[in-house]
């Protein structure tokens, strides 16, 4: 491959500022990730969900003014699908011709010489992942009753996957990372994270009056309490402590509360977290209990709980019967 010129162009201080301003605490990632396109090479973004590498991708190409052509990975994405088709109904009544053709994502982005993004690799199938490899090999890929088309200069693929979950995916061959530079993203730190919720919140449509970003502490503390319980396969990204933060602010004013009342706090923490974890296979609590476990430990600790009637329950709460948490010992 060539190097990318649109990105190459970007190489300096001030493009990592535009970076430091879409993205928190990412200096280094954000770095690689624009040496190893400006060089022309295809890249690999490995980590969990919610760790900003859309984010960081979509920022490089606003930056740069290159095209981002987007692709879901999953088990539907044929080969069909990823490069394009022939219009069918076009087809009987004219014939195979390149003006027929509609070009899928794959060759949108080699026409164009845009980025091409695919999320989720490990979930698309291998004969379709056996089409990338022949384009990032070779920079051009034969399609049948169309010929041969060749990627313009700056086209690069840019995977990203989370090696963490194991459902429905499948191990990437050597053959794939062999043609990317690999570029891991894992979580960020805690402060990081708080930033973060911060200008999510401030940032939310309507979000007069929201409850005060201070609080974001807190409810990242309890998001990364979930990826270190014993009982949890999968924590919660930081787009849980979002989540709660904008739920408990629209929740208390429903219930004309503070947003920091104990009730729509833990309401929150289970609309926002029960869902977006995963826990052990055998085990025998649900995601609601390990998430009201690790809420009190976060919101209730037992200097706080001295004072309450019912230490094993949140105050406030919308009536319904919660039981103190299973510790495990």
């Amino acid at each position: 491959m060539t190097p990318n010129g649109g990105v190459a162009a970007m190489l300096g201080p001030a493009t990592l500022d535009v970076f430091d301003k879409a993205v928190v605490g990412r200096r280094t990632e954000s770095e690689v990730l624009l040496a190893a396109l400006a060089a022309g090479r295809h890249v690999m973004l490995e980590g969990p969900p919610g760790t900003g590498k859309s984010t960081l991708l979509r920022t490089l190409a606003s930056a740069a003014g290159i095209s981002l052509v987007f692709v879901e990975g999953s088990a539907e994405l044929t080969p069909g699908r990823l490069v394009g088709s022939h219009d069918p109904s076009r087809v009987l009544s004219e014939g195979y011709r390149d003006e027929n053709f509609l070009d899928g994502p794959l060759l949108e982005a080699m026409r164009t010489g845009g980025l091409l993004y695919l999320e989720e690799l490990n979930r698309v199938p291998e004969e379709t992942i056996n089409v990338l490899i022949t384009v990032m090999s070779e920079g051009e890929l034969h399609v049948p009753r169309l010929g041969l088309v060749r990627a313009t200069a700056g086209f690069a693929l840019v995977a990203a996957m989370n090696p963490f979950d194991a459902v429905g995916t499948a191990r990437i061959s050597a053959a794939v990372y062999d043609r990317t530079c690999r570029i891991r993203m894992d979580y960020q730190s805690a402060p990081d994270e708080e930033q973060v919720v911060a200008r999510a919140v401030r940032g939310a449509a309507g979000s007069d009056g929201i409850v005060a970003v201070t609080d974001a502490g807190r409810s990242v503390a309890l998001v990364r309490a979930t990826r270190e319980h014993p009982e949890v396969r999968i924590g919660s990204s930081v787009r849980g402590a979002i989540d709660m933060m904008l739920v408990a602010d629209r929740l208390a004013r429903l219930r004309d509360l503070p947003a920091n009342d104990r009730g729509v706090s833990l309401d929150a923490a289970l609309a926002a977290l029960s869902g977006r974890i995963r826990v052990q296979e055998g085990g025998d609590r649900t995601a609601e209990e390990i998430i009201t476990e690790l809420w009190h430990r976060v919101y209730d600790p037992p200097a706080e709980a001295e004072h309450s009637d019912d230490p094993g329950k949140a105050s406030g709460a919308t009536g319904l019967d919660r039981p103190a948490p299973r510790v495990p010992r």
